[in-house]
């Protein structure tokens, strides 16, 4: 009996075990990462920007509203939302509401697939399989058919209401104490949605500090900020990885991004120039996939200095 069972047995277990941590406990263990950057003009005051991402809100999520109300104590310069709020047609009132001691901030958004459609049932291991065959969310796939439309335009009025930014493929300016930043934003590529076309050229002579945001880091859209000379990139999508191996790191990014540069801090180059590009793990899960391993839930108080 325990030389034919045992090791099923145990085999399960550690696997029950582990979807209970994974779901039960690392999914709902919010974090702060903060991050250095140094991509300001020599002499301009440091500014606190406080990246949100991947919120993914279902209804009853509770723990997670609570806490990214209490991330407004921050008290940041302003904050910048790269997409995939919601997981839930009916979530965009508790969105509102978790987001809104933030939105008394100055702040900006790019939307995500997830803002325009709600997700679908599917097998995890289908993100390997493409991943082997290079295919991405609709680049290379059929388009997307039968699937659910979410109320984006009552998530964008809200925001806008807030006096966000709305940088659906356009450009925009927030004045932070006498500092002109310009944020050039992009629609999600990992639905073809995004067109640099409608803002190429780079940063603006008359504004202090700009800065590349889209929801996806697609190599194209990270390829196009960086030639246009913008000195970071902000991004979201991978929730890094989102079930991770220890001591290894994620398998997967859902874009054509290597899994390297999955979550965090790092640096892409392009026709010789350099940009920082922080793509965050985001704090939320597919509705249907409520877990995480090896890489809890996030949000980025990103510090902007000088250049070394």
């Amino acid at each position: 009996m325990r030389a034919r069972y045992g090791v099923p047995l145990g085999i399960a277990a550690a696997g029950a075990a582990g979807l209970l941590y994974a779901a039960g406990f690392e999914a709902r263990s919010f974090r702060l990462r903060r991050v250095t950057v140094p991509v300001l003009p020599s002499g301009m005051r440091p500014l606190r920007v406080l990246q949100v991402s991947d919120i993914h809100m279902v209804g009853g999520q509770r723990k997670k509203q609570r806490w990214l109300r209490s991330l407004a104590g921050l008290r940041p310069d302003f904050v910048i939302n790269t997409g995939d709020n919601l997981s839930d047609p009916e979530g965009v009132p508790e969105v509102l509401d978790a987001l809104g001691p933030l939105m008394e901030f100055p702040g900006a958004y790019v939307f995500g697939s997830n803002d325009y459609y709600g997700p679908k049932l599917r097998n995890p291991a289908r993100y390997l399989f493409e991943k082997a065959q290079g295919r991405h969310g609709l680049n290379g796939n059929p388009p997307a058919v039968g699937v659910v439309h979410n109320p984006w335009e009552d998530l964008r009025d809200g925001f806008d209401a807030a006096g966000w930014l709305n940088l659906t493929n356009t450009r925009g300016t927030l004045k932070i104490e006498g500092v002109s930043v310009e944020l050039t934003g992009l629609d999600d590529p990992h639905i073809k949605r995004d067109r640099y076309e409608q803002v190429a050229g780079g940063p603006s002579d008359t504004a202090d500090f700009s800065m590349g945001v889209v929801h996806a880091p697609y190599l194209r859209t990270l390829d196009a900020f960086t030639a246009d000379a913008y000195p970071l990139i902000l991004a979201g999508h991978t929730h890094g990885g989102q079930l991770c191996i220890p001591f290894y790191g994620a398998l997967v990014t859902n874009c054509d991004l290597d899994t390297d540069r999955v979550k965090g801090l790092s640096t892409h180059t392009s026709e010789g120039r350099t940009a920082y590009l922080h793509v965050s793990a985001g704090c939320g899960t597919n509705r249907y996939t409520p877990v995480r391993f090896a890489c809890p839930p996030e949000a980025t108080l990103l510090t902007l200095v000088g250049r070394e």
